[in-house]
C-alpha cells in the first residue's frame, strides 16, 4: 500500500495521483497529522478513522464528487469526528534544491525560545530558523516528514522582495523537495513562492490536533 509520503514524494517530481475522479484514503503518518489533499481529479485523505466512513461521508455530500473531499460539509464531519480544529485550505507549493549559497545574508536563531521557532514546533519536527534584516525564515519536517518553509516579513520592509529572496534562499538550505503552505487569498505570499520557482501542485486541509492549537492564520506569512 502507498504510504502519505510516497504520495508526496511522486507529487515532488511531477507524478501524480490517476485523475480519475477518486479518493484514497491512507494511514496518518504520525498522530500530529491528518487531514486532506487534493490534485488534480484525485484526493487524498490522510486520517486513522475507518476508510469506510470516509468513502461514505463523501458520497453523501451534495455537491460534485470531485468537489467532495474539500467541500466544507465534509471537512466538518471530518473534524467533527476527529476532534481536530482547521485553519485554511492552502494551496501547496513545492521546488527543488538549489546550489550554492542564500542570494542573502542570513543568521541562524540559536535561541530555542524564539517565538517563531516555538510556534513552528507545534506544527513541524527539526526546526531550524534564520534572520535577516526585516524577516524570518523557518524550516523544518511537517505532514509525513516532508520538509517545509514558512518565512515572515516586517511591515516596514514589505514591497521589497525580500519575501521572495528568502524563499528562494530557503531553496539552497534545502537538500530535498521543499513544500509550502499558502492561503490562496494571501496573493502576496504566492507571487513570492511562484518568483522563487515553486510550483503549485495542489490543495491542502491539515487538521490539527489539540496540541497544535490554532491561530486562524497560514503558516506561510510572507
Amino acid at each position: 500500500m502507498e504510504t502519505l509520503r510516497d504520495i508526496l514524494d511522486a507529487a515532488a517530481r511531477g507524478v501524480f495521483p490517476p485523475p480519475d475522479g477518486r479518493t484514497t484514503v491512507v494511514p496518518q503518518a504520525s498522530e500530529r497529522d491528518a487531514g486532506v489533499l487534493a490534485f488534480t481529479a484525485h484526493a487524498v485523505v490522510f486520517t486513522d478513522e475507518d476508510p469506510r466512513w470516509v468513502l461514505d461521508t463523501l458520497a453523501a455530500v451534495p455537491c460534485d464528487a470531485l468537489a467532495a473531499p474539500m467541500n466544507p460539509r465534509f471537512l466538518t464531519a471530518l473534524l467533527d469526528r476527529t476532534g481536530r480544529t482547521a485553519e485554511n485550505v492552502d494551496a501547496m507549493l513545492v521546488g527543488a534544491p538549489l546550489p550554492g549559497e542564500p542570494p542573502l545574508p542570513l543568521e541562524e536563531i540559536t535561541d530555542g525560545d524564539h517565538p517563531r521557532i516555538v510556534y513552528a514546533r507545534n506544527r513541524r519536527d527539526d526546526v531550524r530558523a534564520w534572520t535577516t534584516d526585516g524577516g524570518v525564515l523557518v524550516m523544518g519536517r511537517g505532514i509525513a516528514g516532508r520538509p517545509e518553509v514558512s518565512v515572515e516579513i516586517g511591515e516596514g520592509v514589505r514591497h521589497r522582495g525580500l519575501g521572495r529572496a528568502l524563499v528562494a534562499a530557503a531553496r539552497h538550505l534545502a537538500t530535498e523537495p521543499l513544500w509550502a503552505q499558502v492561503a490562496p487569498g494571501n496573493a502576496r505570499s504566492m507571487r513570492a513562492f511562484l518568483a522563487a520557482g515553486y510550483r503549485p501542485v495542489g490543495s491542502e486541509a491539515l487538521l490539527l490536533s489539540a496540541t497544535a492549537g490554532s491561530t486562524g492564520c497560514s503558516r506561510s506569512r510572507s
